[in-house]
């Protein structure tokens, strides 16, 4: 099943070649979990970064199916 995967700011390091822009599609196993791509891009757990499929906040137990959209981005910090 095919899935893009967008990784933004300092996440961006952890695309595999190949990727363009902030972005990457995938290739992947029915039933392949967030937690599964976040492991095979090598992101680390210290990272645990804010993932998004198709707009919606999910846990790395979501189950991603064809088409979907998986953004992922960097704990965020700051505030007055």
């Amino acid at each position: 099943m095919k899935v893009e995967v967008k990784l933004f700011a300092l996440l961006e390091q952890y695309l595999p070649k190949g990727a363009h822009g902030d972005g990457i599609v995938l290739d992947l196993p029915a039933g392949t979990t967030v937690g599964h791509v976040v492991e095979s891009l090598k992101i680390p757990k210290e990272l645990s970064c804010m993932t998004v499929v198709n707009g919606q906040d999910v846990p790395p137990e979501h189950v991603l199916m064809t088409g979907d959209v998986l953004a992922m981005f960097p704990p965020l910090a700051g505030g007055a």
